[in-house]
């Protein structure tokens, strides 16, 4: 896997006075609302129960959106764990015995600092606030700590303008539910608010069955629950959310190297689905942001277009042996691996690359959308909106479509489009409905890297129009050679 540098920015100290960005945002066509608007539209994604009036901060992935998504996810599980000789998978239930989520320390430690307006009502992470309107970075720091920043600047609140803010206070993220038929007597669990901890959890199964000697790593995909103060813009921060995780196991001494080589993976995966070089970075996590597992940490941040600027796209951790050790403490079980070349047994060691799968959709979006000014066929300016989606991730690879609709048109554009599914194995669309131009412009709207026109000339010549969909550039191709030029372009 090819790797791309990263921009690495040195992010001021927390306590440091807000300074101007390092450099200007690049001029891009994406805003939120545009591809907000593009979604509903093309199907990528709904509002959560929409004919209701909506349930704030759910949503729902449509036809296209849920292609991309499985897109993301297959392509990761590729790239992660089949074609590495040192990874294993696991896919474990969002309900766990309560006991892991105190052992794990997330019942103590899993908390978000809260601040309410007196006059409206509003609550706001108290973090975030203060990052948003003082450009400071507080991870880390007390309600204590925080409500005297809030008191020193002080904020109004961001809904009603009314200088009214309460103290910070800890507010517990998890979702709590009820194992059991009577609520009154039955047993507190909650809702996973992450993944990982079902690694650890079966790491001694998974040590039994798979015979992996480290290093090596367990990756899970599956959804994780929190109770966020402030979600919003649109699937960046939700209530429910879908992650990608690996928990890499190694030895003590090796931990610092294991962190550099899946540092150096992350940023070759953003190569790999087609981010741009300069909207990502890297940010090395002050002492005092660590979390309380941690002994280092690095964010891959992404440049949002407008307000939202440099946000978390993904985290690596080196977690130590924090979890395995609590994990053991707790259930009283040997977690310690034997180590043949050694004799030794101890607790391995763990660094945990973390890959939100909505962030990713969202970024891809953010990323691919462009606009570009045209001319449509009668003079009058148009402009044409297109997602520049790598073809790896894109929802449909290929569209075949028939110049008019006309049997002896559509029967060669239907057997070439059976052909296709058949001989590529990915997705393709079919479409007759319309005149070519608007069905074109439907495909570059939703990410189609590539059409095949058939046209009268293809009952002379067997040959079809290949349109590219960044350039429009079209050209003949024939259409035996079609489902080889297509599995060339995806290879």
């Amino acid at each position: 896997m090819p790797e791309t540098e990263i921009k690495t920015e040195t992010v001021q100290s927390p306590d440091a006075p807000p300074t101007a960005p390092p450099s200007a945002a690049p001029t891009r066509a994406a805003s939120m609302e545009k591809v907000v608007a593009l979604c509903k539209r093309r199907g990528f994604v709904f509002p959560g129960s929409d004919i209701y009036g909506g349930l704030a901060n759910t949503w729902d992935y449509g036809p296209l959106g849920v292609e991309l998504k499985n897109n993301v996810k297959q392509l990761w599980w590729r790239t992660f764990v089949q074609r590495r000789r040192d990874m294993v998978g696991l896919d474990a239930g969002i309900l766990m015995h309560p006991r892991v989520w105190e052992a794990s320390g997330h019942v103590v430690n899993f908390n978000d600092p809260l601040v309410d307006c007196r006059t409206c009502k509003s609550r706001f992470r108290a973090d975030h606030l203060i990052e948003e309107k003082l450009g400071r970075h507080v991870d880390g720091k007390s309600p204590e700590e925080l409500t005297a920043i809030l008191a020193e600047a002080n904020l109004p609140c961001p809904n009603c303008g009314n200088r009214t803010l309460t103290d910070a206070r800890q507010f517990n993220m998890m979702f709590r539910t009820t194992l059991g038929p009577v609520e009154e007597t039955g047993t507190v669990t909650y809702l996973r608010p992450e993944t990982a901890q079902a690694i650890f959890v079966q790491f001694k199964n998974i040590m039994a069955t798979s015979r992996q000697k480290l290093p090596f790593g367990v990756a899970q995909i599956g959804k994780a629950f929190r109770n966020e103060i402030t979600p919003g813009n649109f699937i960046f921060r939700l209530l429910e959310f879908e992650q990608m995780e690996i928990e890499y196991f190694v030895r003590p001494e090796e931990g610092a190297a294991a962190f550099d080589a899946w540092l150096a993976s992350m940023r070759a995966w953003l190569a790999l689905i087609g981010l741009r070089e300069e909207h990502c970075r890297v940010r090395e996590h002050d002492p005092e942001e660590l979390s309380h597992y941690s002994s280092r940490t690095v964010d891959i941040e992404y440049r949002f277009p407008g307000p939202m600027g440099w946000k978390e796209l993904y985290g690596l951790a080196n977690r130590t042996d924090f979890d395995l050790a609590r994990h053991q403490e707790y259930s009283g079980e040997d977690l310690t691996y034997f180590d043949q070349p050694t004799g030794q047994r101890f607790l391995p060691h763990v660094i945990e690359p973390t890959f939100g799968v909505d962030r990713t959709v969202l970024t891809l979006l953010l990323d691919a959308y462009d606009e570009e000014q045209t001319v449509d066929v009668n003079g009058k300016a148009d402009t044409r909106v297109l997602l520049r989606l790598h073809p790896r991730v894109a929802p449909y690879k290929a569209a075949v479509l028939p110049l008019m609709r006309k049997p002896e048109l559509t029967e060669v554009a239907r057997d070439l489009f059976a052909r296709l599914e058949d001989e590529t194995g990915v997705l393709v669309d079919y479409d007759e409905t319309g005149n070519i131009g608007k069905r074109y412009r439907r495909q570059d709207e939703v990410g189609t890297p590539f059409c095949f026109t058939v046209d009268y000339e293809t009952l002379e010549d067997r040959a079809v129009t290949v349109r590219d969909r960044d350039t429009t550039e079209q050209h003949r191709l024939a259409l035996d050679e079609v489902p080889a030029f297509l599995r060339g372009r995806l290879a």
